[in-house]
């Protein structure tokens, strides 16, 4: 096994974080995916991304771990390598690292070598073998999944199953062109930032009254995230978020989010958060009491499932 090669260098601007002071989940993953272009350089795909490829990388699955917050200023470079590569699939290891080494985030990928315009996987080049053989690196325990399980799932999600549990509708909107690649197919990291734009919806009352007579200024974070993409939505077509609590302990909460399209009641993707609530002033996460936990206990939703 050999070293992580560096994919992307940047840093975190002003606009790109949230009300929590630090980098948008979504900007993480967009970065992510400016690597991910990188990284198919390094095997032997330059123009993978480009509007005139004839093949490219479409990612089937994401787990994503956020170690360590990045805040304004903050400089960042991600490494990169390939965890195992099959016939038609590979799975990549993105590693989100601060100046000083210390890890930020970190993205396992599912990736499948497809054609750009209709997304049909097909089996990888010798050539490109070759180069995932010699970008071969282990996983660090840090990155290793803990929260989340990623074992084979046959997706539970539809609008249909989402009223028949009342999960609630936290957000909805529609894809534009420029939400959309080279190939059509809405951008990877937009559903995690409707996600992020939306979640409020869902959290905002269960934080309200949090902490003794307002001494704690307090917030959530995620901590890990599973993402299953099923479907790609293409300019004009509609999403529609349901998300839902699916447990609660006092320090980790669970949370399941269905990105639908409304016309079909087919998913576009599902995915699986661990979060916890984060002191604004400490920087850290917090244990809830057995008193605070009670409205997200009752939150919860039986049945629901990514």
């Amino acid at each position: 096994m050999g070293e992580a090669i560096e994919v992307w260098r940047g840093s975190v601007a002003t606009w790109e974080c949230d009300s929590m002071g630090h980098l948008n989940v979504g900007f993480y993953v967009a970065k992510a995916m400016e690597g991910l272009i990188g990284l198919a350089a390094e095997l032997g795909m330059p123009h993978a991304f480009a509007p005139h490829a004839h093949s490219t990388l479409v990612v089937r699955e994401q787990h994503i771990r956020f170690l360590r917050e990045a805040q304004v200023g903050a400089q960042l470079h991600i490494e990169a390598g390939v965890l195992e590569m099959g016939e038609e699939e590979a799975r990549v290891l993105l590693l989100m690292r601060h100046e000083d080494g210390e890890l930020a985030a970190s993205f396992q990928m599912l990736v499948a070598h497809a054609t750009s315009r209709e997304g049909r996987a097909f089996p990888w080049p010798d050539r490109v073998r070759a180069r995932g053989e010699a970008l071969a690196i282990q996983m660090p325990e840090k990155a290793a999944p803990r929260g989340v399980a990623l074992g084979p799932i046959e997706s539970a999600a539809s609008l249909t199953r989402a009223l028949e549990l009342g999960v609630k509708r936290i957000g909805m909107g529609a894809f534009r062109t420029v939400d959309c690649d080279p190939f059509g197919r809405m951008r990877t990291e937009l559903v995690m930032a409707r996600i992020s734009d939306s979640v409020a919806h869902l959290m905002s009352d269960l934080l309200t009254g949090l902490g003794t007579g307002g001494e704690r200024r307090l917030g959530a974070v995620v901590l890990e995230y599973r993402f299953v993409f099923l479907d790609w939505p293409r300019a004009g077509d509609r999403y529609e978020l349901r998300s839902g609590m699916v447990g609660a302990e006092p320090r980790l909460r669970r949370m399941v989010h269905w990105f639908l399209d409304p016309a079909s009641g087919r998913p576009w993707a599902s995915a699986e958060a661990v979060v916890a609530v984060f002191d604004l002033e400490t920087r850290k996460t917090v244990a809830l009491t057995d008193d605070e936990l009670v409205p997200w206990a009752k939150a919860a939703i039986a049945g629901l499932s990514i």
